[in-house]
């Protein structure tokens, strides 16, 4: 392709600016009001018959070059009849021109199929394209040039596949998506929808086109394809977020572009049955696609936090699962990023979040909002007992224990949460809010003992000390301020049994010489 350039380009440039001569001239014409429409029509017609025919006729035989820039010229000479009857006026119906196009381009395409003309489809493509560039309409006959183009492309696709002119297909494609632009910016149109339609066409259109031109190709499907694949996705994904923005929301054309990519992956799959560029490029945009559109899902509604930490803890967990089948860190370390993320995120933003009441009534950790932090400290303690890493022993442990120490303080987030909450559904005297939330963070300190003593990690008894101290100091010097309350010597009671019970944990914790060798690494 590269050669074929270097070798002819001088030569296509000239052509092209004959291009421009025939289709400014028409457009002069018509300004000028030289002659009607249909002395014009039929001149184009006559004129660009006789050119094609005097090319093939009694230049190709002599010379091959001059005959194809000729025809070429001749060919690009009807296209711009065409494109002046139905696009740029209303003179032809959109089936009238289907039917003027088709008949030109099957024509030239058969002759450069069976004459191996490069040259020529290259003089001819620019002809088709450059005429609609030039002349463009006032009216919109916008119906005609998407037929127009349509044609076009299927022709030069086929050629391109058919005949190797990689060339074709990258100029068609670059021409296409240019003159959409241009019309779009001609038009200013007030509606989406059309718009919309004809760009999401073309996006399918070239999809198809790149697939199943990588299969014939013996089933490659990087190189050029790809690359002009890529170009095509990123295009549309413009457009559709231009197009659809404040009326529609985005998440729906991307929906629909990542199951289109995954479908792409899967024939990439079927095509080669191995793991390649292109079939992770397919497979990841289609995946990544799904995900920002289902977790955008609900955007503006009031329990948004909510569905947005369901919908990333189930992401990271079917990623953690599908890492630990298949024995893959890659895998494991997203779904520990995933859930980290959706952690921090979760532990921001609940304060304000709705609780999800059942029933319309509020009952502790049985809401929509308390099930979210149970389902990420279920998650969390999963990672850090049953995920192992392929790293060195202190690493592992230093990983587990991480995960351990954040489902921790989610736990804690728990039960601080339900407790707040607790209050403010019930009305109670507020007063007694704070020693509450002391027993509930004694209860979070023994949890922590008890944890340490399953997992034997020494990390938990620092963890939980420091928790016990808070709880004492927050006792001691807060709690027990102002009048006394048979509650206040309730809560004084369980604090003292939760103490002893961390105290007796401790004590049992002690007496066994892994843990001695737990807390000396630590």
């Amino acid at each position: 392709m590269i050669q074929f350039f270097k070798r002819n380009w001088i030569t296509l440039l000239g052509a092209l600016f004959l291009i421009l001569a025939f289709s400014y001239l028409f457009k002069y014409a018509v300004d000028q009001g030289w002659i009607s429409d249909g002395p014009k029509i039929a001149a184009g017609l006559l004129v660009g018959v006789a050119v094609v025919l005097f090319g093939v006729r009694k230049l190709l035989g002599r010379n091959v070059i001059l005959g194809q820039v000729v025809t070429g010229l001749g060919v690009a000479l009807l296209y711009t009849t065409c494109s002046f009857a139905g696009v740029y006026f209303d003179l032809w119906s959109s089936m009238t021109v289907f039917l003027s196009m088709l008949i030109i381009t099957v024509g030239v395409t058969a002759l450069a199929y069976r004459s191996n003309l490069r040259i020529l489809m290259h003089i001819s493509l620019l002809g088709g394209l450059v005429s609609p560039l030039v002349l463009q309409p006032e009216n919109d006959q916008v119906f005609s040039l998407f037929l127009y183009l349509l044609v076009i492309n299927a022709a030069f696709f086929f050629l391109s596949i058919k005949k190797n002119w990689f060339e074709l297909r990258a100029e068609a494609f670059v021409g296409t998506w240019l003159l959409y632009l241009v019309y779009y910016v001609h038009f200013d149109p007030t509606t989406w929808t059309l718009p919309f339609l004809y760009a999401a066409s073309a996006f399918v259109f070239y999809i198809i086109g790149f697939l199943y031109s990588s299969w014939q190709q013996n089933r490659h499907f990087e190189g050029l394809n790809l690359y002009l694949g890529f170009a095509n996705g990123v295009l549309f994904t413009l457009w559709a977020l231009l197009l659809t923005d404040g009326v529609v929301s985005y998440t729906v054309p991307l929906a629909g572009m990542g199951v289109i990519y995954l479908l792409a992956a899967l024939i990439v799959y079927m095509g080669n049955r191995t793991a390649t560029l292109a079939l992770y490029s397919k497979l990841i945009a289609g995946i990544l696609l799904l995900l920002v559109s289902a977790s955008e899902f609900g955007r503006g509604w009031e329990f948004k936090p909510l569905l947005s930490v369901y919908f990333w803890a189930l992401v990271s967990a079917a990623v953690m699962i599908t890492g630990q089948r298949r024995s893959r860190d890659l895998y494991k370390w997203i779904a520990s990023c995933v859930w980290v993320c959706i952690s921090l995120y979760w532990f921001f933003t609940t304060w304000d979040a709705p609780l999800g009441l059942w029933f319309n009534t509020f009952i502790p950790f049985l809401n929509t909002s308390g099930v979210a932090w149970i389902l990420l400290a279920v998650l969390g303690f999963y990672y850090s007992v049953k995920v192992q890493f392929q790293a060195g022993k202190a690493d592992a442990e230093s990983i587990s224990t991480f995960f351990a120490v954040s489902s921790h303080i989610m736990v804690g987030g728990l039960l601080t949460f339900q407790i707040r909450n607790l209050w403010r559904y019930y009305d109670l005297n507020h007063s007694n809010l704070y020693l509450s939330l002391s027993i509930s963070w004694g209860v979070y300190a023994l949890l922590l003992f008890l944890w340490g003593a399953y997992s034997k990690q020494a990390a938990f008894r620092w963890f939980g000390s420091i928790v016990l101290g808070l709880v004492a100091l927050k006792t001691i010097f807060i709690d027990l301020s102002g009048s006394d309350t048979i509650y206040k010597v309730l809560v004084l009671f369980l604090l003292g049994a939760i103490t002893l019970a961390i105290a007796y944990i401790n004590n049992k914790w002690k007496s066994h010489p892994k843990d001695q060798d737990s807390q000396q690494s630590l």
